[in-house]
């Protein structure tokens, strides 16, 4: 409990939540680039089905304002030509790279700041971390998105298939890859001094992923069932729901973070006194053989 409330503290500084809205902001400007990407990909060398599956398994995750304003993208983008969808996959792929760039960028740099790091990176360095990090995240949404659809496949080809993969519980497939995916950050990006051990890592990957389901239950009910933003924002209330719905789960991230450098404090305050305790007693043998030599 003194780990979370310090976490808390150290999560909610009024600097943190700049870093918030930065990467919620350059997260929504890349989402719809990104559907468009994958449209344009699957219409050249794939069937559109499987990318709208894809899309509708992963969607389960957010509010049901917010699915809906991304899966009629979706819609929209699977019934135009292929060159139109070409076109617009060019250019969206240049929006979403640079919005994903500076967004991944807004993230490190979050977590650098909660990690207490007082040396900043390299522009070039910097530059490129962020840039492997967002085609690492790329890469890992496409592989739990494809467990997903593929889980879901075989849940309906027949109860042998479904018994033996386990895939009743394919809803856990995307939790998993995201504690995956935050472990790896906390522990290799998170400090440019040196890598965060791995039990603080995986620990602070576990809270930030029942943090961002929690975070995401509750962003349903209240979007759905408290408050009624669309007679508030009007034909924009979708979004307004997207980008509530986005800054809880970056909230949650930031929260893991700082749960996982206040561990790793705790942890090093547990091993000075052990590392001392030898210290001390030579210490204390050569004061004791000096006294004698004395005498």
């Amino acid at each position: 409990m003194r780990l979370a409330v310090r976490a808390f503290a150290r999560s909610w500084g009024r600097d943190v939540m700049l870093y918030t809205g930065g990467v919620s902001f350059f997260a929504l400007l890349a989402v719809f680039p990104a559907i468009s990407i994958l449209i344009g990909f699957y219409k050249v060398g794939l069937s559109i089905n499987e990318v709208s599956a894809q899309a509708a398994a992963l969607a389960d995750v957010m509010p049901h304002a917010a699915r809906a304003i991304f899966e009629a993208e979706i819609q929209r983008l699977s019934t135009a030509s292929a060159r139109a969808v070409s076109a617009q996959s060019l250019f969206a792929l240049i929006v979403g790279a640079y919005a994903a760039h500076r967004g991944f960028k807004a993230l490190l740099a979050g977590l650098n700041l909660i990690h207490d790091e007082t040396e900043p990176h390299g522009f070039f360095r910097f530059n490129l971390l962020a840039f492997f990090v967002a085609l690492a995240a790329f890469a890992l949404f496409t592989v739990v998105s494809g467990a997903v659809v593929t889980a879901r496949i075989l849940a309906h080809a027949g109860p042998e298939a479904a018994a033996v993969s386990g895939l009743p519980f394919d809803g856990l497939l995307p939790a998993l890859g995201l504690l995956v995916g935050l472990t790896l950050l906390y522990r290799y990006a998170m400090s440019h001094r040196t890598t965060v051990a791995w039990g603080p890592s995986i620990v602070g990957g576990l809270v930030a992923t029942v943090m961002s389901t929690v975070s995401s239950y509750l962003c349903a009910i209240y979007v759905e069932q408290i408050a009624q933003l669309g007679a508030t924002y009007g034909s924009v209330g979708a979004v307004v729901v997207l980008l509530i719905w986005l800054s809880w789960n970056v909230n949650a991230i930031f929260y893991g973070g700082a749960f996982t450098a206040e561990m790793e404090l705790a942890d090093k305050a547990r091993m000075e006194p052990d590392a001392e305790a030898p210290r001390a007693q030579s210490q204390v043998v050569r004061l004791a053989s000096r006294r004698a030599s004395r005498r």
